[in-house]
């Protein structure tokens, strides 16, 4: 198996019966306003002090009441939807939870071929998102879940550029997986040490499974205890539609959506090993003299620098890339996630489809990002 294998709108709210006038804290009132800008929240509150301080008692009338509060959370209702001042929108529906990203001005004048099924969510680092597409439900996501395995691991170990690493040795249950027939995997020797540069090479290249769950063990002592770092890795990146319930995605209970994965991404990006990780275009298995190339047959094309494929048959096609384009005289980092392309057909059906839609994303990306720069 390749890789791994409109809600209603509420009800309105009755209208409250009107009562007696009464004084006000306003301050108090400003202050629990959590939505209100810290601009116009600052000048509402020195005016309020301004008042008090002349000594003038004022109350208001429920009238005038119930249209500033209906304003204030007009403004803090729409969460992602608008941002106060900012001009700005998403695209599509908001998730069920979690604050939605805000898609940057310059979007507006980009037509993108987005995905017709499944989701997928773009942003450029410097710029903003580009937007999100599809239902932002939980999906399985197959071996892109490899993504925050290396990035926890990378978070416990820490590796500077171009280095070896810590020396990790395997043990028999990972080299036992080498041989299985139903899941991708990378040949290890029982009793070989490793670095941990060439273990992260073999799990996130050729998308060894048991290579991934031979970091957990190392890592956290049983992968049970590494998947409890996952989810508490994913809870502090504010990822609120994701579990984890394995380190190499075989299992179509892990689940995620493009939004939360691009949030990954880009704290993963972060770390140069990381990145040199999912840049690489091969690897050889050290013991057994194979060669693998990566499963991202978008890497080197276009730009493009990483990042993770996944796809089974519940899970469809995945796709997470990076690519980058100069704009104005600087290069920009262009991360995307496609999910859930052809879900139900076979793992390389899926696959294809994530790379084809990937592929269209970032070529209608790179061609208009430069000139929507000028037309914002």
């Amino acid at each position: 198996m390749p890789d791994t294998p409109t809600v209603p709108a509420p009800d309105a709210a009755p209208t409250p019966t009107p009562a007696p006038a009464t004084g006000i804290d306003f301050r108090g009132r400003v202050r629990s306003c959590f939505g209100l800008g810290s601009r116009l929240r600052s000048r509402l509150s020195s005016w309020f002090r301004f008042r008090l301080r002349s000594g003038l008692r004022f109350r208001i009338r429920r009238s005038v009441l119930v249209p500033l509060t209906a304003a204030v959370v007009l403004v803090a209702g729409t969460g992602g939807w608008y941002a106060a001042g900012g001009g700005r929108s998403t695209v599509g529906p908001a998730p069920a939870e979690g604050p939605e990203e805000v898609v940057a001005p310059l979007a507006r004048s980009m037509h993108l071929p987005w995905p017709r099924e499944g989701q997928a969510s773009v942003a450029v680092e410097g710029i903003g998102s580009l937007g999100t597409r599809g239902e932002q439900k939980p999906v399985p996501i197959a071996s892109v879940t490899k993504v925050m395995t290396a990035y926890v691991i990378l978070k416990g170990h820490p590796m500077r550029a171009g280095a070896p690493g810590a020396t990790v040795v395997s043990d028999r249950r990972a080299a036992d997986e080498s041989y299985s027939s139903v899941e991708t995997t990378a040949p290890v020797l029982a009793g070989r040490e490793y670095t941990q540069r060439q273990l992260l090479e073999l799990m996130m290249v050729p998308s060894g499974n048991n290579v991934a769950r031979l970091l957990a063990r190392w890592d956290a002592g049983d992968e049970e205890a590494f998947v409890a770092k996952m989810n508490r890795t994913a809870a502090g990146l504010g990822m609120r539609a994701t579990t984890y319930t394995g380190v190499s995605g075989m299992e179509a209970s892990t689940r995620s959506t493009a939004a939360d994965q691009l949030r990954l991404a880009r704290a993963a990006m972060k770390d140069p090993v990381f990145r040199q990780v999912v840049a690489t275009a091969s690897v050889i298995a050290p013991g057994a003299g194979v060669t693998f190339r990566n499963t991202n047959k978008l890497l080197g094309r276009d730009g493009v620098i990483g990042l993770k494929t996944g796809s089974s048959t519940p899970a469809g096609g995945n796709l997470v890339w990076a690519t980058t384009q100069e704009v104005a005289g600087v290069s920009r980092l262009v991360l995307g996630v496609v999910l859930h392309q052809r879900a139900g057909t076979t793992p390389a059906e899926g696959s294809a489809a994530a790379h084809e839609a990937s592929r269209a994303l970032i070529t209608a990306i790179r061609a208009d990002l430069p000139a929507a720069v000028n037309r914002a």
